[in-house]
């Protein structure tokens, strides 16, 4: 609709009475706020045809009012506020209460997760810079959906509200380059109704150094885990305060989820007996790396009783072949695609593999790509149960060569893609408990600079 409208070719677009706010303030992130929208009652998605008639026919004035006046070019959102002032100040009889009210304050202006804020001082920013020698004012990505400039100032100001420590920052500024990463599309990821949330993980030395918690209650909650609930933290305060992913107005999350609060880990390497992830990435072992993915829900991987890989892999492909996720056979209807960088992205899955498992698999003498390939085989559906939620159009656009499997809805076809598509890293305690994260898109990495 930008494109269109810059070209000086009237554009309507129809949006929901619930997503008003979110087009108009996607509309402003894009340049153009102030852009013609027919507001319907209720999403077209998950309609009859019947239902979707009616809504069009409803909103028809929508559509001529706006294909025929001139833009309100001065059509602006102003659910999140935005301070001039560089230093705010709160009193109260004492710090505590003076806390309480920047952190309702906070709140009320939209910069909050939820949760109780470290304050940002002045001094508190200083002491986060001095663990990089990088300047405050250096750009290191501008972040989608509001291309905010993620300077590493703000990075660190995000970074101290988390609760972060000083020698945390360069890991954050790591993940924040992740995110920034043209096929992470974090446009998608960013104002989805779905519940994308970053998975963050540590390998290297940075991970011991740190503390970063690859064992027991490596996602949490609690002391062993604080690096890790701290930097996931600060990574979702960078995208709601610096790429303005706002719950509500940017990000319409249908449901929401916990995970998006914080997910952060290391690889359990000292107990994995496979190379670690950066190592399979290409980076050396000593090398210190951050991986960002982002996932649309996580699930256990429980087997108490097997111990062949074979049985192991066949209890681990019930969780995959679950076509209530959006990503299950999402190969089918083509690559995520962001025509503006020539950046195509298939969907990987990530396994957080416990210890007992991984060493289960490799006592028998089996590699990562074998696992893989296993889990290719064996996480198999028909693809009448692929295709239940997806549109037989898009499958056609995206794989006309496949067309005869309209009429062989039986056939059996892999979950995801290829065998790659499956990431594995070696996380958790004793016990066989691992977690099974259905990702969206690709995973991204990168050197932590020291």
């Amino acid at each position: 609709m930008m494109e269109l409208e810059r070209r000086g070719v009237p554009t309507v677009g129809f949006t929901a009475s619930g997503f008003v706010r979110d087009a108009h303030r996607s509309a402003e992130n894009f340049g153009l706020p102030g852009v013609a929208i027919a507001v319907t009652a209720l999403p077209f998605a998950g309609q009859s045809p019947e239902s979707i008639r009616a809504m069009v026919d409803g909103a028809i004035d929508d559509v001529i009012s706006g294909l025929t006046r001139p833009l309100d070019v001065s059509a602006l959102v102003s659910e999140i506020v935005v301070v001039e002032d560089e230093v705010l100040e709160f009193e109260g009889s004492d710090l505590l209460r003076a806390l309480d009210r920047m952190n309702r304050q906070f709140l009320a202006y939209g910069w909050s997760d939820g949760f109780p804020l470290v304050a940002p001082t002045a001094e508190a920013v200083e002491q986060m810079l001095g663990s990089t020698r990088r300047r405050p004012e250096e750009v290191i990505a501008h972040l989608e959906p509001g291309l905010g400039a993620a300077t590493v100032q703000r990075i660190a100001v995000n970074a101290v509200m988390a609760g972060c420590r000083p020698e945390h920052l360069p890991v954050v500024v790591a993940a924040t380059e992740c995110i920034a990463e043209p096929r992470m599309m974090l446009r998608i990821m960013a104002m989805s109704t779905g519940p994308h949330a970053p998975l963050i993980v540590v390998n290297g030395p940075i991970a011991r150094e740190l503390g970063i918690n690859a064992g027991v209650c490596a996602l949490g909650p609690g002391a062993p885990s604080y690096a890790n609930t701290v930097i996931g933290r600060a990574l979702r305060l960078v995208m709601m305060n610096v790429g303005h992913t706002y719950p509500a107005v940017s990000d319409m999350d249908t449901v929401g989820s916990p995970t998006k609060y914080s997910m952060c880990v290391a690889e359990n390497e000292a107990e994995s007996p496979w190379a670690p992830y950066h190592v399979e990435k290409g980076f050396p072992r000593d090398a210190s790396t951050v991986t960002v993915h982002f996932s649309q829900g996580i699930c256990e991987l429980h087997d108490f009783q097997n111990h062949q890989p074979e049985r192991l892999v066949e209890v681990f492909c019930t969780v995959a072949t679950n076509v209530a996720y959006t990503p299950a056979g999402g190969w089918l209807l083509g690559h995520k695609a962001d025509p503006r960088v020539n950046v195509e992205a298939r969907d990987h899955m990530f396994m957080l593999i416990c210890p007992e498992h991984a060493h289960n698999f490799a006592r028998a003498g089996w590699t990562k790509d074998r696992l893989r390939e296993a889990m290719h085989r064996g996480a198999q559906m028909p693809f009448r149960l692929l295709m239940a939620q997806k549109e037989p159009k898009a499958f056609l656009a995206a794989h006309p060569e496949l067309e005869w499997l309209l009429d062989k809805p039986e056939t059996l076809l892999p979950v995801v893609e290829t065998p790659d598509c499956f990431e594995m890293a070696v996380v958790g305690g004793q016990a066989g408990r691992g977690a099974y994260l259905f990702g969206c898109g690709e995973p991204v990495t990168k050197l932590v600079e020291r």
